[in-house]
């Protein structure tokens, strides 16, 4: 699969510990990749040099093979951005800010651009600097969707919007993943990135910590089942006897999530047995998630990140 999207060694360093550090990773032709990290974690620094609006202290990046810094005018056409930090230009209303976003990609046929309008319930009418931070964000998002690029690369997609705009962001996602596009995305919510991804990065104070691939985790870490049960009683004599692994309790409301080991189906059976001698409100399936696996798996790394930096 052709790598469309590279980054290695990828260095630059603001000082005092910020900045990031040997980032290294690329982004598959029609994938979508995810960086993950807390505010200040180098998610927006990354974008930034990819777009070449920055240039590295050391190492390189690229899309298309084409050297960001400096040559970036070369893919500009290919490439949809959403920045973080949404500053348009003084231009009147979004409709005019629109048309000359179309107007420099060449679009003659406006139908997508309203399409994506629809979408986003969009009055473009309105003065852009007289917009709500969501109505700037969904401006933005149709701008960079616009073309129907072949790259997209989104810094905070999400931001200002509310969930239904949210959801409608993440089909539009996948819709444009079906038709070839590429995409990376800078997030901290983790079900837009949970429902997209085929890749996650994470990364914590300019460091990348781990990548891991979604359907990877989601198999390793077996299946789960939240159990409640009618009394404490009850769930503290089931624990008695509990041979699984148990992730969680909450005494409050009597109930517990128990992990199966995902390839034995006679784990699954054998917890059913086990519950019928105990008087149980439900049994409920966890789907394993992407914040799941970073409570579980990043924040312990994340720590020692930390006490390697002091």
């Amino acid at each position: 699969m052709k790598e469309i999207i590279k980054v290695h060694n990828l260095t630059k360093d603001y000082g005092d510990g910020k900045g990031i550090f040997g980032f290294d990773f690329s982004v598959n032709s029609g994938e979508v990749y995810g960086i993950v990290g807390t505010n200040g974690s180098g998610k927006t620094t990354t974008l930034r040099h990819l777009m070449g609006f920055l240039k590295p202290d050391s190492g390189s990046c690229s899309i298309y093979d084409i050297p960001s810094w400096k040559k970036s005018y070369r893919f500009m056409k290919r490439v949809g951005y959403v920045p973080g930090e949404i500053d348009f230009p003084d231009v009147g209303t979004g409709d005019d800010f629109l048309k000359l976003q179309a107007d420099f990609l060449g679009i003659k046929d406006k139908d997508y651009i309203n399409e994506l309008i629809d979408i986003f319930k969009i009055d473009v009418s309105a003065g852009l600097k007289r917009m709500s931070k969501g109505m700037k964000q969904k401006t933005a998002l149709v701008a960079a969707f616009m073309g129907k690029p072949d790259v997209m690369i989104l810094d905070e997609p999400s931001t200002g919007l509310d969930p239904l705009m949210r959801d409608n962001l993440i089909e539009l996602i996948l819709r444009e993943k079906q038709r070839g596009c590429t995409f990376l995305i800078s997030s901290h919510i983790f079900k837009e990135l949970d429902d997209t991804c085929d890749r996650v990065a994470f990364i914590n104070n300019g460091r990348f910590l781990r990548e891991v691939k979604k359907a990877g985790f989601e198999k390793n870490d077996g299946k789960r089942y939240r159990i409640g049960f009618e009394s404490d009683m009850e769930m503290n004599s089931f624990l008695e006897k509990n041979p699984f692994e148990v992730i969680s309790v909450n005494q409050k409301y009597s109930h517990l999530v128990v992990s199966l080991d995902s390839d034995k189906e006679a784990d699954s059976n054998s917890l059913i047995r086990l519950l019928a001698d105990y008087r149980v409100r439900y049994v409920r399936y966890v789907p394993y998630t992407l914040e799941n696996y970073y409570n579980e798996h990043i924040v312990k790394l994340e720590d020692k990140n930390i006490e390697s930096v002091a």
